[in-house]
């Protein structure tokens, strides 16, 4: 007999009850939530007057099951990998899921109960795995328990399939839309036993996606669409070269124009323009006069920062952030050195969807409508600028129309609300043009490296030192989190250890910093410091392999020996590439590979180049991420992330003149289009037994590939980029 006729022919032992459990959740909107505080030790929080205490499980009597996502959705498919989890514990329904986003004064009221809401780092999976878990585990237990009782069995007897439990002996079965009220009654299990993952059935799978359909039908409200009655836009210009003033403006030129309510200076540095629409407070504020104090930063350029970031490389006191042996001395004796200098510019995170925020401010309470990465900073932002106690605000997260860490920052969440504090009781939606966007961004930071290394008679690296000279996001972002040993963000993927560690072992080594901070304002640009820190090392140790004589995956072999996963992957795309058979006339190869965020990646390429022009035939993936929850997903994410990988290779980049960035918009500012991008074949080759992040380490390693392709080709050593700047004709 089939699971579902049983659950016909003996639900009528539970249908009064049931009937009395709806009547009873009638008073709670007609729905019921699991809560949960972790750790499991502090049952008290979910047995509070509230249902829906803690909840990461709500099933409603139709028995929808909806799943309260806590990190932010931007397009990652993050939020159906989290719901995959809890849903492969819970042993529900599949079909029946969706989802609801938790909003972050929900989660500081209910006692943190969902954990960090930051969504960046690659961390949403593999920085909440274990209690997500646990929050589906521990509704099923608790299901089974309520059902359990009501039959007066044991809950070890009892099953449970897609949302139906069982009792074997009897033949009995229900489903969890009939004993949820019943379960809110159970004590939360003090010990949540999870699954061994070898035995998932909707984790692990390639499930299809929670969040497509309303942006396929063009009913999703991102935050730059959101509206609320009598809702006024304000478009916000600050001082072009950061650390300027505002020095005066003429409001009087433009308050007779069509829709325009109010110009306000915003703060020092910042003045907005408020209407009834976008289009009017632009227009305004094109026609607007403004003075500017530009102050010192105005005759800043890209020469003078690069001039700086050249004095870093001699620099006498940098931060060290790897070391094995005496590098410093060992190349001071060596016979054979080789040395090479190599630069990554900056880079613009240029979302489709600009910088926004809607925010309603009275005396008593503020509340914010738009995306953000980091909801807990938002919200603490909100309430400073506000000037009201946390508990008086809120801010309800919406999905995001791209980010790739700029809203980690969360200083648009301040302009905003120091706008609507000028105009109270009023709903103001904040926007940002897209040249403003471009103008006042938190950018990629800017570096220079120095490598040298010395090879004795056979080819062995016998010492390297890699100098780094250039920008800390951690000091512009977090400077409480600076040590003696600086900014160990700078060292990602070239790290003693942790899981963005160094894939080779050298007898002497050594890795620094010499800092170096331009006024331009740094950010967490998806990949972060890992994407020219592969870049660096990959293509240097492809040069190291060329003096040696060697074949350079032979060369990293050797290199490797100590480190068995980094190989793996580099080896499986050395496999998909076809590395050891020859390639077609014409065709050239290149390899490259690092660990970032957790991950093991590498990627393989082939190119060819004719007249100078290059074309990238094709590109191979490999990740090991330890742990799969969507195979799709993982996919889509690598194939993406080239995109971010291939883009400042080929186009981006942003220069400095007169103290300003330079580009302003698409048309000067280009990035990867599908007609550019070239098939991206993934192999994914997890090996268990930890969890890694795939959304920003397959970045890295696109574009030394692609360099290291582009040598075999034609014997040049591009080391600045992008490329639109390289005479790629062979030698």
């Amino acid at each position: 007999m089939s699971t579902k006729k049983q659950a016909g022919k003996h639900r009528d032992g539970l249908h009064l009850s049931r009937r009395r459990f709806l009547a009873g959740a009638s008073a709670t909107a007609g729905a019921f939530v699991f809560g949960f505080s972790f750790p499991l030790a502090r049952p008290a929080m979910a047995r509070s007057a509230s249902p829906e205490v803690n909840a990461w499980v709500l099933i409603q009597p139709d028995e929808t099951v909806l799943i309260r996502i806590a990190r932010i959705e931007m397009g990652q498919g993050a939020l159906t990998g989290l719901a995959q989890l809890v849903a492969e514990e819970l042993e529900c329904d599949w079909d029946k899921v969706r989802f609801e986003l938790v909003n972050p004064g929900e989660n500081q009221q209910r006692g943190n109960v969902w954990r960090s809401q930051l969504t960046g780092g690659s961390q949403s999976i593999r920085g909440s795995h274990d209690y997500v878990r646990m929050g589906g585990a521990a509704a099923r237990i608790m299901l089974v328990e309520a059902a359990a009782r009501h039959w007066g069995v044991a809950a070890s007897e009892c099953s449970v399939s897609r949302g139906v439990i069982s009792h074997g002996p009897s033949g009995r079965a229900t489903t969890y839309g009939a004993v949820a009220e019943a379960a809110n009654a159970m004590t939360p299990p003090t010990e949540v036993p999870l699954k061994d993952p070898a035995s998932w059935t909707i984790a692990g799978q390639p499930v299809k996606r929670l969040d497509t359909l309303d942006k396929l039908d063009g009913s999703l409200v991102y935050g730059v669409d959101f509206t609320l009655p009598g809702m006024l836009v304000a478009v916000p210009k600050a001082c072009p070269v950061h650390g300027g003033k505002l020095r005066h403006f003429d409001a009087a030129a433009v308050v007779g124009m069509p829709g325009v309510k109010q110009v306000l200076r915003v703060d020092d540095e910042t003045l907005a323009v408020v209407a009834d629409t976008f289009w009017r407070a632009k227009k305004a504020l094109d026609a607007l006069p403004i003075e500017w104090d530009e102050g010192p930063n105005a005759g800043v350029s890209s020469d003078t920062i690069a001039e700086k970031l050249r004095e870093g490389l001699t620099a006498d006191t940098p931060f060290i952030g790897n070391e094995t042996g005496d590098a410093r001395a060992a190349l001071a004796t060596a016979s054979r050195v080789i040395e090479a200098d190599y630069s990554f510019p900056y880079q613009h995170h240029a979302p489709m969807e600009p910088l926004c925020a809607t925010v309603r401010w009275t005396p008593e309470r503020c509340e914010m409508w738009g995306p953000t990465q980091a909801p807990e900073a938002a919200l603490a932002t909100l309430a400073s600028a506000a000037e009201l106690p946390p508990e008086a605000c809120e801010i309800h997260t919406m999905r995001i129309g791209g980010s790739f860490g700029r809203r980690l920052a969360t200083d648009y969440v301040r302009l905003a609300t120091l706008i609507a504090r000028q105009l109270p009781g009023t709903p103001v939606k904040m926007m940002w043009t897209r040249e403003e966007d471009m103008l006042q961004g938190r950018f990629h930071p800017v570096t220079r490296c120095r490598l040298r290394a010395s090879l004795d008679d056979e080819g062995k690296v016998e010492a390297l030192h890699m100098r780094i000279s250039g920008q800390s996001i951690t000091i512009y972002t977090f400077p409480s989190s600076m040590t003696e040993k600086g900014d160990s963000g700078v060292f990602q993927g070239i790290a003693p250890d942790g899981d963005m560690a160094l894939g080779y072992s050298f007898p002497n080594l050594l890795i620094d910093h010499a800092m170096y901070n331009p006024h331009i304002r740094p950010g967490y640009w998806r990949g972060v410091n890992l994407n020219q820190n592969a870049l660096y090392l990959e293509c240097f140790i492809d040069e190291l392999a060329h003096a040696a004589g060697q074949d350079p995956l032979a060369f990293r072999r050797k290199l490797m020996a100590n480190h068995p996963r980094h190989l793996a992957v580099l080896e499986a795309a050395a496999r998909g590439i076809g590395w050891e058979t020859r390639a077609a006339d014409g065709i050239h190869r290149g390899i490259a590979q690092i660990m970032g965020f957790g991950s093991y990646v590498a990627a393989a390429a082939e190119v060819s180049v004719t007249d100078g022009r290059l074309k990238i035939h094709r590109l191979v993936a490999a990740t090991d991420c330890g742990h799969v929850v969507n195979p799709q997903q993982i996919e889509a994410q690598i194939a993406g992330s080239f995109v971010y990988g291939l883009s400042p290779l080929l186009y981006s980049e942003c220069t400095v003149k007169d103290g300003r960035i330079e580009q302003q918009n698409f048309d000067s500012y280009r990035v990867m289009r599908l007609a550019d991008m070239p098939a991206v074949e993934v192999i994914t080759v997890p090996s268990g037994g930890f969890w890694g992040g795939v959304g920003e380490p397959t970045i890295a390693v696109a574009a030394p590939a692609v360099l290291n392709a582009i040598f075999a080709a034609t014997g040049k050593r591009i080391r600045e980029i992008p490329l639109k700047q390289a005479d790629l004709s062979a030698t």
